[in-house]
C-alpha cells in the first residue's frame, strides 16, 4: 500500500500511512510484550521449555522478560526496512542484521563476563537497537519525509493495511500452534530431542534468513510498484528472475549444509554440556530440516508476491493447510522412525520439510493461475543450471571431507565452505548462468561484510549450549 502510494506520487498520503502504522505497531507490540512479561513463567512452563527443571524455567522466564524488549524494536525496524526499500534504499537495511550480531558479540565479550547470562540477553536487546538505529540516517535523508503522531484508524489506507494484516496474524497463530504441538511431541521423545530440533531449526534458518528473507524484502517494493502501475507482465518477469536467484543461492546452501552439518555444529555449539552425542542429535534433525531449505526459500518469495497483489488470504490459507498436514505428518513420521529404529525427532523435521514442500507447490500453482503464467521455462532452466552446479560442488565437498578426515572441525567447516563456494561460483560462471555475473559483482562488494557476519553468527552462538541441557 505504501509503495503503491509512492508509485502514484501521493507522498503525503504515503507518509501519513507510514506514521499511522508505526504508531499502531509500537502500541500493539508494547502491549503484547508487557502481557508476555507478566505471564512469562506460564509461557516457559507450558510452551517454551516444559522439559526444564523449575530452576531452569525460572531462569528462562527471567531472560525472556529481558528479551521481550527486542520484538517492539524489531517491529519498528522492520517497518523502516520496508520504507527504505520502497525508496530503493537497500544498503542500510542489508547492514542491519550485521549490526544486530555486533550487539550480540558485545554482549558476549563485554557484558557476559560481569553480568553472566544476563549479558547475553542485554546484548540481544542492544543488537536490536543497533538494527533499528543504523537505518535512521537513511530515513532522515528521504525526500518529503513526514512523521505524524496519529493512528489514522479512520483512513481508508490504514483500514486496508489492517484488512491485509488480519490473515497474516492468523497465519502466525497457526504456526505457533504447530510449534506447540511439535514441542509436546518432542517432549515425550528421548532426552535431548526437544533441544535438538530447536537448535537444528535455528541453524537451518540462518541461510534461509540471509538468502530468502533478504531477497523477499528487497523484491516486495518492486512487485508492489509494478502492480500499482498495472504492469502484470513486468511483475511476472520480476518474480521469475527472483525465483531463479533464490534457487541459485538456496540449492547450494542446502547441499553444503547437509554435507558439512557435523563440523558446522561442532564449531558452533560443541562445548561444555553440549557433547558429541548432542551434536549427533542436532545433525540428525538438521539433515531432515535442510532438505526443505529450498522450499522454505521459495515460499518466502511467493508469499511476498501475493502480498504485492494485496492478497494475504491465499498464502495464509495455504500455509494453514500445510501446517495442519505438518501436525499429522509429525505424529506419523515420528512413529515410523521409531519403528525403523531411527531417532524419532528426525521425523518431526521431515514432517516440516514435506509440509513446506506441499505449501510451495500449492502457492506456485495458484500464483501461476493468478498471473496467467510464471515463465516456467526460465525458472526451470535456472533450476537445472543451479542443480548441475550444485552437483559439482557436492562432488568437491565429498572429496574434501574424505581428504580432511578427523582434523579440526574449524578447518573442515571453513575449508569446506571456501572450497564449495569457489567450485559453485566457477560452475555457474562456466554454465553462463545470467545471474552469475550479478552474483560475482555482489560478492566482490560484500564479501568482507558477509564473512564477518558468518563469523559473528558462530561467535555469538557458542555460549548458548552452556545453559541448555541436552
Amino acid at each position: 500500500t505504501f509503495t503503491g502510494l509512492l508509485a502514484q506520487e501521493k507522498r503525503a498520503q504515503a507518509w501519513h500511512l507510514a506514521s499511522s502504522i508505526i504508531n499502531l505497531v509500537l502500541l500493539l507490540l508494547t502491549a503484547l510484550s508487557v502481557l508476555s512479561a507478566i505471564y512469562a513463567p506460564a509461557i516457559v512452563r507450558h510452551v517454551l521449555a516444559p522439559e526444564f527443571s523449575p530452576a531452569q524455567q525460572a531462569l528462562t522466564a527471567h531472560l525472556l522478560r529481558i528479551l521481550l524488549i527486542a520484538p517492539t524494536i524489531f517491529g519498528v525496524s522492520g517497518l523502516l526496512m520496508g520504507i527504505l526499500n520502497a525508496h530503493q534504499v537497500f544498503w542500510l537495511p542489508a547492514l542491519a542484521p550485521t549490526m544486530y550480531w555486533l550487539g550480540m558479540i558485545f554482549g558476549v565479550l563485554a557484558l557476559a563476563p560481569s553480568m553472566g547470562i544476563d549479558g547475553l540477553a542485554w546484548g540481544a536487546v542492544l543488537g536490536a537497537g543497533m538494527h533499528l538505529g543504523v537505518q535512521v540516517p537513511g530515513l532522515l535523508r528521504l525526500p518529503e519525509r513526514r512523521y505524524l503522531p496519529t493512528l489514522g484508524l479512520r483512513t481508508a489506507h490504514v483500514r486496508e493495511v489492517g484488512r491485509l494484516m488480519a490473515p497474516r496474524l492468523l497465519g502466525v497463530a497457526i504456526v505457533q500452534l504447530n510449534f506447540v504441538v511439535n514441542t509436546l511431541i518432542a517432549s515425550g521423545q528421548p532426552e535431548g530431542s526437544l533441544t535438538a530440533i530447536k537448535v537444528a531449526w535455528a541453524v537451518m534458518t540462518m541461510p534461509q534468513v540471509v538468502i530468502a528473507q533478504a531477497i523477499a524484502i528487497a523484491a516486495l517494493p518492486t512487485f508492489s510498484a509494478q502492480i500499482a502501475r498495472r504492469e502484470p507482465d513486468a511483475m511476472r518477469a520480476s518474480l521469475a528472475a527472483t525465483l531463479r536467484g533464490v534457487l541459485l543461492l538456496s540449492m547450494p546452501a542446502a547441499a553444503g549444509l547437509i554435507l558439512l552439518r557435523h563440523p558446522v555444529i561442532r564449531v558452533l555449539f560443541e562445548r561444555g554440556e553440549f557433547n558429541a552425542h548432542s551434536t549427533a542429535l542436532v545433525a540428525w534433525a538438521l539433515l531432515w530440516y535442510t532438505l526443505g531449505l529450498v522450499s522454505h526459500s521459495v515460499v518466502e518469495i511467493l508469499s511476498r508476491a501475493f502480498y504485492a497483489l494485496h492478497d494475504t488470504k491465499t498464502p495464509v490459507f495455504v500455509g494453514a493447510a500445510a501446517m495442519s498436514l505438518n501436525v499429522v505428518f509429525s505424529f506419523g513420521f515420528a512413529a515410523l522412525f521409531s519403528r525403523m529404529g531411527w531417532l524419532p525427532h528426525g521425523g518431526l523435521a521431515l514432517a516440516n520439510t514435506l509440509a513446506t514442500t506441499l505449501e510451495m507447490g500449492g502457492l506456485l500453482y495458484l500464483m501461476r493461475r493468478r498471473l496467467s503464467g510464471l515463465d516456467g521455462r526460465e525458472i526451470g532452466t535456472g533450476a537445472l543450471q543451479a542443480g548441475a552446479a550444485t552437483l559439482g560442488m557436492v562432488l568437491a565437498l565429498w572429496g574434501w571431507l574424505t581428504f580432511a578426515g578427523a582434523v579440526s572441525p574449524v578447518w573442515v567447516a571453513g575449508g569446506g565452505i571456501a572450497l564449495g563456494g569457489a567450485v559453485y561460483l566457477g560452475a555457474v560462471l562456466a554454465l553462463r548462468v545470467p545471474e552469475a555475473h550479478s552474483l560475482l559483482a555482489t560478492l566482490r562488494r560484500y564479501v568482507p561484510r558477509d564473512t564477518y557476519f558468518q563469523y559473528s553468527q558462530m561467535t555469538c552462538a557458542m555460549p548458548i549450549p552452556h545453559s541448555v541441557p541436552t
